[in-house]
């Protein structure tokens, strides 16, 4: 087994890769040395204790679709064909035959044989990658939140089997741009980051955010750069041993904690 690795620009500088905790960033990259030539890891867990990781990074892994978990609990890297690529007098085979043969290649990366892709997502004018759901599975919680919302049709989503008399959600709240326009957040975001951070208040720190952008108009954020903006406020919170207890917030956010931190962003 090649004993180096490589990480391909296009992945690990996404969007997608860099709005996780950095704690997530790094379990991906300790599971990715330590993958074998196809890309298979058949102890994350261990790994993820070794280095001081959770459960919530190894699940964030699998909800931004970074990784493959299958039910013996190997998983594998899905873009390892663009990472790395290893001369044929040094690949080993991975022991793996029969999860590898659940996979394909598309574009060289790993698709799980049996998924089928939804509609690309389209956000803030950037093209998402698409979602892969399994007939009769039950899959990570962002595809749960997603699938429970699939016949709703907003500005952001493209739906496989669009209901053109469904009504358009309202926005919970909205968070003022650059540009003094509105940045809308509807339930399923909400839901979606309650999943990802348990221990924060979701809510009540979107209305920490609003206050913060009302106060600071010369930070307001683009766009294209309030979402990074968003998941980092609730990173910060959720490392900070979140304010959530039996759904209500006991502690007020300060926030000249954040003026340091998002002040040089879009």
């Amino acid at each position: 087994m090649a004993e180096r690795r490589m990480f391909a620009k296009t992945i690990i500088d996404s969007d997608l890769f860099l709005d996780m905790p950095q704690s997530a960033q790094l379990l991906y990259f300790h599971l990715s040395m330590r993958a074998d030539d196809d890309g298979f890891i058949n102890n994350p867990k261990s790994i993820m204790r070794n280095v001081k990781c959770n459960d919530d990074d190894l699940k964030l892994l699998v909800a931004k679709q970074f990784i493959i978990p299958f039910e013996n609990g190997v998983v594998v890297i899905k873009h390892w064909r663009i990472h790395n690529y290893i001369k044929s007098d040094r690949y080993k085979p991975t022991s793996y035959q029969s999860e590898k043969d659940q996979l394909s290649l598309e574009n060289n990366t790993y698709v799980l044989s049996g998924y089928k892709a939804e509609p690309k997502r389209i956000q803030d004018g950037t093209i998402m990658e698409p979602q892969w759901n399994h007939v009769g599975t039950e899959m990570d919680t962002q595809s749960k939140v997603r699938d429970r919302k699939d016949k709703i049709i907003d500005k952001d989503t493209y739906c496989t089997e669009p209901n053109k008399s469904a009504p358009v959600p309202a926005a919970v709240i909205e968070l003022i741009l650059n540009d003094r326009t509105s940045y809308p957040i509807y339930q399923s975001d909400i839901d979606m980051w309650q999943e990802l951070y348990p221990a924060v208040d979701i809510l009540q720190q979107l209305r920490a955010m609003l206050g913060w952008l009302s106060a600071n108009p010369q930070k307001r954020k683009t766009r294209k750069g309030i979402k990074r903006f968003i998941n980092s406020w609730l990173s910060r919170e959720q490392d900070k041993g979140g304010n959530r207890q039996y759904g209500t917030n006991t502690t007020e956010p300060n926030a000249n904690d954040y003026s340091m931190s998002y002040q040089a962003w879009d």
